[in-house]
């Protein structure tokens, strides 16, 4: 849930970027995913979905792009990207997670409407 109205929001892109988050939360969910998290927040870090089918939980960065004109819209999940991304998600873990669970890092695009999942797109090192 977003807890403010993305109707009110001035920027376009962030709401655009809502949008392409609710595409990826329903792409999860008919692959079988419960979403239980949207923008878990840790300081200036943050994971745009937190989802889990069985025993995985799968921390997800969703990234949109009107085009390709300024690069794919998966290489904008830069190594500090992905450290922040890892930050909040042990936070998440600790604060949530179980022993028995598996941990994989997805990125989902939203380019021009069209929707790209990569599954495991990138491995922190720990787990």
């Amino acid at each position: 849930m977003l807890k403010s109205d993305p109707a009110t929001w001035k920027d376009p892109r962030h709401r655009e970027g809502a949008r392409a988050e609710a595409l990826a939360a329903d792409a999860l969910r008919v692959q079988g995913y419960q979403v239980l998290e949207q923008r878990f927040r840790y300081g200036h870090s943050d994971v745009d979905l937190v989802a889990r089918r069985g025993a995985v939980v799968v921390f997800v960065e969703v990234k949109s792009r009107a085009d390709e004109r300024f690069g794919a819209a998966s290489e904008a999940v830069t190594a500090r990207k992905q450290a922040n991304l890892v930050r909040a998600a042990s936070v998440w873990l600790t604060r949530h997670g179980r022993a028995w669970n598996s941990i994989r890092f997805d990125v989902i695009t939203v380019t021009g409407g069209k929707l790209e999942w990569l599954e495991d797109a990138f491995r922190p090192g720990w787990r």
